[in-house]
């Protein structure tokens, strides 16, 4: 299998893979209540998915260059089933995080090799569609699986365990597929350098990566909120119980993120990472409002804004820092960009949840928010300043 039917394969898994890596979100209350732990403890659980997509992301970057897209995909694909699989064990706090660090692996292995897979396999002229398909199916994928496992959580039996059973069967009908593709690059048959990638920036695009970092990490805090915490604040301050509600709230943030990168691809690199920033902060002070006030229509509506803001802010830095770049060290600094992006998902986020055990998930959620719209806008004034520089 080849073309245009080996793309729709890698991407299937694709949005397959990252199905799982949040599907757990509107499960957290229930394992809270089933084993007994707060806010603090779900915060740390999912800071584990983060440390296993940086250490894929460092250990593994550069591996399916040397041995093949298909061999590297495959093992990333039977991760994600093993992840789920462990969740099926009996509820056990260290059970949660092996697999969620094993979720983060398939995620980390996978983000970058699946989305080199579809540039390799896009017809000539279309790389950069492909580029952007293989991001919004990533953000799609993410956005989903909070909605499948609240859905199955809410109206179908065995709420811990049937969500991560039907991923496994999604997992290995699409790997029947991929093992079909034909492998898209040349490779060699010689020994295997592997190597751990470097994370470093070279000077000459510094400025342009630091204001980059400052609009990512601000958009990639506001994920890791909603994907950490969310749950808890729907339960006990809206209170509502409806897990299918949980999982798509964190879907009107993750969503909207995937229609913001499109929107990027639309405009230059400066206008979509102002309009972006401009958003993220809009959004987030929404958000911030909304816990103030325990409306859940603020919560979307901000969840919205905020989710076009840091989609249009992550695309266009990441190619922003991609495009200045040096093409010897292009990899090297996206691998750092991408590892600021993962600090941002999670030590915010317990930082919140030990603020929130200390001072109350309200007081916390809103000064949460009151510190990312204030990153937001030093990214949006920085990029201003250079305008003005130039």
């Amino acid at each position: 299998m080849r073309g245009p039917a080996a793309a729709a394969v890698v991407a299937a898994a694709f949005l397959i893979t990252m199905l799982g890596a949040t599907m757990p979100t509107p499960l957290y209350p229930i394992y809270e209540e089933q084993l007994g732990f707060g806010g603090v403890m779900v915060t740390l659980i999912f800071a584990a998915y983060a440390v296993g997509v940086a250490a894929a992301l460092l250990l593994f970057g550069r591996l399916s260059d040397q041995i093949g897209r298909r061999r590297v995909l495959l093992p990333g694909l039977a991760l994600a089933a093993i992840s789920s699989a462990v969740f099926l064990i009996p509820g056990e706090i260290p059970t949660l995080f092996v697999g969620r660090v094993l979720s983060g692996l398939s995620a980390g292995i996978f983000t970058g090799t699946a989305t080199a897979t579809l540039v390799d396999l896009a017809p000539e002229g279309r790389q950069q569609r492909y580029s952007l398909l293989a991001a919004v199916v990533n953000m799609l994928g993410l956005g989903l699986g909070p909605v499948l496992a609240g859905a199955l959580a809410q109206y179908a039996p065995a709420p811990l365990y049937l969500s991560y059973a039907v991923h496994i069967v999604l997992v290995l009908v699409v790997g029947v597929f991929l093992l079909a593709i034909v492998e898209p690059i040349e490779t060699t048959d010689g020994p295997v350098s592997w190597r751990p990638q470097r994370v470093s920036v070279p000077a000459e695009v510094r400025g342009v990566f630091v204001r980059a970092a400052i609009a990512g990490f601000a958009g990639f805090a506001v994920l890791g909120l909603f994907t950490a915490v969310s749950p808890t604040f729907v339960g006990q301050i809206l209170h509502i119980s409806n897990h299918l509600v949980t999982g798509l709230v964190v879907f009107c943030l993750l969503g909207p993120s995937a229609l913001g990168q499109i929107a990027s691809s639309r405009l230059g690199e400066r206008p979509a990472l102002l309009v972006g920033c401009a958003g993220l902060v809009i959004g987030v002070l929404v958000v911030g409002l909304s816990v103030a006030l325990a409306s859940l229509g603020l919560l979307i509506a901000g969840a919205a804004v905020a989710g076009v803001g840091q989609g249009m802010s992550f695309r266009a830095g990441l190619q922003a820092v991609s495009a200045g770049s040096p093409p010897e060290r292009r990899s090297e600094v996206a691998s750092s960009f991408f590892l600021v992006l993962y600090i941002a998902i999670s030590l915010p986020v317990i930082g919140e949840g030990l603020a929130s055990a200390a001072f109350g998930l309200v007081a916390s959620a809103v000064a949460f928010s009151v510190i990312v719209a204030v990153l937001a806008a030093i990214a949006f004034v920085s990029l201003l300043r250079r305008r003005e520089a130039n």
